[in-house]
């Protein structure tokens, strides 16, 4: 009769846990943040709504990193906060420059107005223009200050995240080129040495 020969005997081992989408495992170079309120860390993946709260709480950091799809997000959503008063501002130049007496009729010259006839719907619509200007320039500044102090924190931590020192930013101060070369910097996947930036 033959003996089986005896099964070996392993040591239990914990099963390895299943990380989501854009959670780093143990041992992956870039060391990113396991939870999105985790703002000492990039958060790599990160949603709109997650990228949109850590833009705002980390208002004015200037140290760490931050992730492509932090910086990209927060990049459509200025644009498009951006784009909605510079919308106003040209539907009220249109309606200024269209009925301020810039239109002339050759069958009613009235040279007191300039050659142009001025009659109350247009001085209505004009006036209308006025105001939507007022308001879009005043929306202008308000998100422009707004949004200049963290803008800058997040494309200096994104530098950061790419291995480059943050005061590069400043490279988009030159003329025609500097931004040019900053948005390059942006499309740069993370660099594991930039971990030196970390907090």
């Amino acid at each position: 009769m033959t003996q089986t020969p005896p099964q070996p005997q392993y040591a239990y081992q914990a099963p390895v846990p299943v990380l989501a989408y854009g959670v780093p495992g143990p041992g992956e170079p870039f060391n990113g943040a396991a939870d999105p309120s985790d703002l000492t860390r990039p958060l790599y993946g990160a949603s709109l709504p997650q990228s949109l709260k850590r833009f705002f709480s980390s208002y004015v950091r200037f140290g760490g990193r931050a992730s492509r799809s932090e910086f990209w997000w927060m990049a459509l959503v200025t644009t498009v906060l951006q784009a909605i008063p510079v919308i106003l501002l040209m539907i009220g130049l249109g309606l200024v420059l269209n009925n301020s007496g810039g239109t002339y009729q050759s069958s009613a010259f009235d040279p007191s107005y300039g050659g142009a006839v001025v009659t109350p719907e247009n001085e209505a619509a004009a006036a209308l223009g006025s105001t939507l200007c007022g308001i879009a320039w005043i929306l202008i500044l308000v998100l422009g200050l707004g949004l200049l102090l963290p803008t800058i924190a997040l494309i200096w931590r994104r530098l950061h995240d790419a291995n480059f020192p943050g005061p590069l930013y400043f490279l988009g101060l030159i003329p025609m080129i500097g931004p040019l070369v900053l948005l390059v910097f942006m499309f740069l996947s993370p660099n594991p040495s930039g971990r030196r930036f970390d907090t």
